[in-house]
């Protein structure tokens, strides 16, 4: 038992604070009070009634009571020096699932009213966050992730790398210039993370309840401070709730399109409105109800964007952001949202001269580095004639989906061409080339024929996409990592951007298909699967989702 003076202490203490607040008896004051005072996004259910049992033990600091009294105590040495240590008989070993999904998966019913199981919810949850930040300073706390900006000079065709930014010698006083930066974060939808909860036994419980994740991913969030969000696994809920008004305050404008399906999650693009005005936003939808291979409920997000800077021409900026399917064995279905989506594009970015504007995609493609379907993006084209879906993507190294993808893939109902385009567009082209075709005489009809079936196994687009980052290590060969759970450790998110005409990563034939371009000024480096493990993987304590943010800084310019 207590004494009585600090029973008394302990009411006196919880009276004081309101429900909205958390009290970390053991966390830093950086952390304590960032939670508390400075983010009035972060509101936690307090964590009472606080169990004093005998595993708990006096600080070392408060000495004879009258001395405590005595002293000139505040609030500050408390939290740094203390080190409260609470058991907690509700707590659930490392290994086990929550006890909500348990309920939720084995068709329990449970006894409590809708109000008792909130307020047993909210207090377990508060318990569960006070215990992690126990743990985490009572101890020694493992280190943090570090990663470096990586700038590049671009006034030579041969890329150099470099991390200080003095270094990029590139500018051009006569073009008129508008640098910004770009992130792409899947940033683990809560529902997806309990669903899934085997990806996870590596990390402890309390570090995967949301009330712990979203503070990090905020603090994430500001400190790399980009210009542009795409966000993907945004759960609904937690958006209407939260990460709109949370990310609103920072100084950004959030479009955010839902999943079509029974997943309450989506995607995001966030933008700051000091940067861009919103010109168009754009949902794209991959569930089709009339055709039977787009039963997926995945979604993507196109925006067109207008930089506030003054220029002679009337610049724009098309930002795309999307989740592909994950099932391994249905590359059909993935490279049909990839084309519904480079559709999408290819109508919001063209332009009244017939090019296209300046174009980015972001997002979490299910798909490796080398994959068919990553091959497709980056080179513009892919021959699929008895490629195996198992094999589009990459992610399984003995595919399990042996089934040929069909000739062509979609139906023609869908209404998107071979190259990637709405058919209405495609016809208007097709017919304007017709006008040409028949001024020549063609004698060798049965050679067009058989052209003409062999295309129908090729996929194109016309965007002359390249890849923010290199995937391997130059040094090592060691792959770069995006993602890392207790099953794999693999690169699945992107950044593709279209480059400037005299671009070290600009493709051949880009000029003529772009009103100006993006030129790749910088990149946050990405991470090996060693690096990773040194921090026990993702999720961790100071990660708070299953993937890295990818991050960098272009310039806009003009012809």
């Amino acid at each position: 038992m207590l004494p009585r003076h600090m029973q008394r202490l302990g009411r006196d203490w919880i009276a004081h604070w309101n429900s909205s607040q958390i009290f970390s008896w053991n966390s830093p004051v950086s952390s304590c009070m960032r939670w508390a005072g400075h983010y009035p996004w972060a509101s936690f259910p307090l964590p009472v009634p606080l169990d004093f049992s005998a595993n708990w033990r006096l600080p070392p600091f408060f000495g004879p009571w009258r001395q405590f009294q005595n002293s000139n105590w505040q609030l500050d040495n408390f939290t740094q020096n203390s080190c409260f240590h609470l058991s907690n008989s509700n707590m659930k070993s490392e290994g086990e699932e929550p006890s909500t999904k348990k309920r939720r998966v084995s068709g329990q019913h449970d006894t409590l009213t809708p109000e008792e199981e909130t307020s047993s919810s909210s207090k377990k949850e508060a318990l569960c966050l006070s215990v992690v930040q126990n743990e985490e300073n009572c101890t020694n706390k493992r280190g943090a992730l570090q990663r470096h900006w990586e700038y590049f000079c671009q006034h030579s065709r041969t890329m150099k790398v470099f991390e200080n930014k003095a270094t990029d010698q590139s500018n051009n006083e006569s073009e008129a210039k508008f640098d910004f930066t770009v992130m792409s974060y899947n940033i683990l939808s809560q529902n997806l993370l309990e669903d899934n909860s085997h990806l996870y036994k590596h990390c402890r419980q309390p570090l995967l309840i949301w009330a712990y994740r979203f503070p990090n991913i905020l603090q994430e969030i500001k400190q790399l401070d980009a210009d542009v969000l795409c966000l993907q696994e945004v759960q609904e809920d937690h958006y209407r709730t939260e990460i709109k008004s949370s990310l609103e305050s920072l100084g950004y404008h959030c479009e955010y399109k839902m999943r079509t399906g029974r997943k309450p999650d989506g995607c995001a693009i966030c933008f700051k409105t000091s940067k861009f005005s919103l010109i168009s936003s754009n949902p794209v939808e991959f569930f089709r109800h009339d055709i039977a291979l787009l039963d997926r409920d995945n979604v993507g997000l196109v925006l067109l964007l207008q930089p506030r800077f003054h220029c002679k021409t009337n610049a724009a900026i098309c930002i795309a952001n999307t989740h592909l399917l994950y099932n391994p064995r249905r590359g059909d279905i993935k490279l049909t949202q990839l084309a519904m989506l480079l559709a999408e594009i290819a109508s919001v970015a063209r332009q009244k001269d017939g090019t296209f504007c300046p174009i980015i995609i972001c997002g979490d493609f299910n798909s490796v580095p080398g994959s068919p379907l990553h091959r497709f993006i980056k080179e513009g084209k892919l021959n699929y004639e008895g490629l195996a879906i198992g094999k589009v993507s990459g992610q399984e190294q003995f595919p399990r989906g042996q089934r040929i993808l069909s000739i062509p893939i979609w139906p023609k109902k869908l209404g998107i061409s071979q190259n990637c385009v709405y058919e209405i567009k495609e016809q208007q082209k097709e017919e304007n080339a017709g006008e040409k075709m028949t001024e020549a005489k063609l004698d060798n009809t049965e050679e067009i024929v058989i052209a003409s079936e062999k295309l129908s196994s090729k996929l194109q687009h016309n965007f002359k996409l390249s890849s923010v980052y290199s995937h391997y290590f130059p040094e090592t060969g060691i792959p770069e990592v995006t993602t890392c759970h207790s099953r794999s450790a693999v690169t699945v998110d992107y950044i593709f951007f279209s480059a400037a005409n005299d671009d070290i990563a600009a493709q051949p034939g880009a000029e003529d298909s772009f009103n100006g371009g993006l030129k790749l000024l910088g990149r946050l480096a990405l991470l090996t699967e060693q690096d990773l493990w040194t921090v026990n993987g993702l999720p961790n304590e100071n990660n708070s989702s299953d993937h890295l943010p990818l991050l960098a800084e272009f310039r806009l310019t003009e012809r």
